[in-house]
């Protein structure tokens, strides 16, 4: 699989999981909840994979860094 479609499709996740925060920390409303259930399977899901997304994501600071020394 190009690593450049993975990229894009995490960061676009991981940055839909950021929104998702901040809507908590501003107004108190969890989205994933909201449409989802409060800690319901299918809610537990999204949260691990926005989890992974972003440990996934760790990994293109190695990567860019590499890019620009060449």
């Amino acid at each position: 699989m190009n690593t450049k479609c993975l990229d894009y499709t995490l960061l676009t996740i991981a940055i839909i999981g950021a929104i998702n925060w901040g809507l908590i920390g501003f107004f108190r409303f969890d989205l994933v909840a909201f449409l989802f259930g409060n800690m319901s399977w299918l809610s537990r899901i999204v949260y691990g994979i926005v989890g992974i997304s972003g440990l996934y994501l760790c990994s293109a600071f190695g990567r860019i860094r590499s890019m620009n020394e060449a």
